[in-house]
């Protein structure tokens, strides 16, 4: 069982939990673990105050433990996947995605892919056991402060360059004065797409806070009120995109995974007709997906089970309703760059609003709710979870989701169905039994 990895790596409130000597420990621990096949670890951070501090943390492990460092400084998450794919290298992006400012998150990728379970566990033993590697003198790794930004620039430019070609939206961009923001001029702007940026004036305390792909109501003002056809949506560390139409409502993750899948399928890029979503996804994307000939798969949730599911059924396309959305011929993770530009692909490909596309797309009532708690893993092994769910499990079209968060101290209960009455009946039960649970522990 782990200790420290969550469902996206490390991820706490700084100098908390998620301090500098664990944040040196996972570096020397990488080093120890990875250094005879990896000489040179790469960093990225998004624009979090506590990043820099974090990354000079991991750095000194590393170089202690005899890997050389190549600090890319405020970088996206899949843009660092591009770049430790393509070297075939290791990488550690600092980052808490769409968590609020006071939270930052380590998630270790080794060539272009998150690592898995089994690798966490090892890590865990070194760093928690006290197996730190410290390395002779002359065997101390080197430093150096050197962007590869622009390497994942190109490889993007010359995917969609020539593609994007008579989109003519006027588009409003909201970047969470993230990692995004380092590069969307260079990406949106040499594509030739008409767009405005908001939210773009990173302080270190304000990533995600009233803007981004989880306050998605900032900027659907601004969509309404100044008239643009299309709003854009990244989060912290632009791994999620999504998108509003013109009157400013939502398309969340699950609408865009349904329209990008009918043009993958025309296009011939949709392998095996599947597409994959998590356990979260709604009931509606399923019956539209099936209406037209196509497979869902569903996986636990985080986008690492999402890709294991991809690889093992040679699957194109999936994701969540968060917008963390894996085009696996393109990338080898989330990224919420590529999401937005192959979803204007997809506008000019059916020729068609994104209004029109998600028009016949079902969506069933769904609630969740978040319940902050003192130990979820005695509340989810409770077994008056368990009796309070056999409760709805007869009932046709319907489905009850618990599950601890893996990143915060909170369960989540989902509930979906036909009748909206009992959907929010469901998620009130659950949110006292577990409230009543967490006062009894």
């Amino acid at each position: 069982m782990k200790h420290l990895f969550g469902t996206d790596g490390i991820r706490d409130v700084v100098n908390e939990k998620l301090t500098c000597e664990l944040a040196m420990k996972l570096g020397n621990a990488v080093a120890n673990l990875f250094s005879n096949k990896y000489k040179k670890l790469y960093l990225a951070r998004d624009t979090r105050n506590s990043g820099k501090m974090l990354e000079l943390a991991i750095a000194s492990g590393a170089l202690a433990g005899g890997m050389n460092v190549e600090s890319c400084g405020v970088l996206t998450t899949p843009a660092l996947a591009y770049i430790t794919h393509k070297e075939r290298a290791l990488g550690i992006v600092i980052s808490a995605s769409h968590n609020p400012p006071i939270y930052n998150g380590l998630k270790v990728i080794c060539e272009g892919y998150k690592i898995s379970d089994e690798v966490e566990e090892k890590l865990e033993e070194i760093m928690l056991g006290g197996l730190l590697k410290y390395c002779d003198y002359e065997e101390i790794g080197t430093y150096i402060e050197d962007s590869s930004k622009q390497e994942y620039i190109n490889y993007i430019l010359s995917t969609y360059n020539n593609k994007l070609s008579s989109i003519n939206y006027k588009i409003a961009v909201d970047v969470a004065n993230g990692a995004a923001g380092a590069i969307i001029d260079d990406v949106f702007g040499r594509l030739g797409l008409s767009y405005d940026v908001y939210f773009n004036t990173p302080n270190g305390l304000n990533i995600n806070d009233n803007c981004g792909s989880t306050s998605w109501k900032s900027l659907s003002n601004i969509v309404k009120e100044d008239g643009y056809d299309l709003g854009i949506l990244f989060d912290g560390d632009a791994d999620r995109c999504l998108f509003l139409d013109s009157q400013g409502n939502l398309v969340d993750g699950d609408a865009l995974i349904a329209i990008n899948a009918l043009k993958l399928k025309e296009q011939g890029r949709l392998n095996n007709n599947i597409v994959v979503t998590t356990v979260m996804s709604n009931l509606g994307l399923e019956y539209y997906l099936k209406s037209h000939g196509l497979i869902l798969l569903r996986a636990d949730v985080g986008d690492k089970y999402v890709f294991e599911l991809m690889t093992q059924k040679n699957g194109t396309i999936g994701g969540e309703q968060s917008g963390h959305i894996i085009f696996l011929d393109r990338s080898t993770t989330g990224d919420g760059i590529i999401t937005a530009l192959e979803t204007l692909e997809t506008l000019k490909f059916f020729s068609k609003s994104i209004e029109d596309l998600v028009a016949e797309l079902p969506k069933f009532p769904q609630d969740l709710e978040n319940i902050t708690v003192k130990d979820k893993i005695k509340i989810m092994k409770d077994k008056r979870l368990e009796e309070l769910k056999r409760k709805y499990e007869h009932i046709d079209n319907f489905r009850v989701l618990v599950r601890p968060s893996g990143t915060e101290h909170i369960i989540r209960v989902m509930s979906e169905g036909t009748d909206k009455n009992i959907v929010k009946q469901c998620i009130n039960e659950f949110s006292q039994l577990i409230r009543k649970l967490d006062n009894e522990y």
